[in-house]
């Protein structure tokens, strides 16, 4: 349980930066991309993008391999989706709400209609 818990903190942790969710975006639509294919977009130095590639790594949600000079980077998905799973807990919390809302806009929108001639 404490694993767990500590890999969820990590994945989220991770994901809490808007660069690093672009990271992944960008290996999501590409499969992989060497380290200066994914810096190149990014108006920061290579050493802090190298620096973003720790803490996705740390949470193990990016893999690297090194072919002489060139390393690549992969998208390792499983992290994800046990945040996604442990979301999916608190879903009903949401999913009620967003029914009750759904509802109120169904009743204005009749309301509406009825009030036009």
């Amino acid at each position: 349980m404490v694993n767990y818990q500590a890999r969820l903190s990590r994945t989220f942790a991770a994901l809490v930066d808007p660069t690093r969710r672009a990271i992944l975006a960008k290996l999501e639509r590409e499969g992989g991309a060497s380290v200066s294919a994914l810096a190149h977009p990014f108006a920061i130095k290579l050493p802090a993008v190298m620096k973003h590639l720790d803490v996705l790594d740390d949470a193990g949600l990016i893999r690297r391999s090194k072919a002489g000079r060139t390393v690549t980077v992969e998208l390792r998905p499983e992290p994800m989706r046990e945040a996604v799973d442990w979301l999916r807990r608190y879903e009903r919390f949401w999913s009620r709400s967003l029914d009750r809302l759904a509802a109120y806009a169904e009743g204005k929108e009749s309301e509406a209609r009825k009030r036009k001639p």
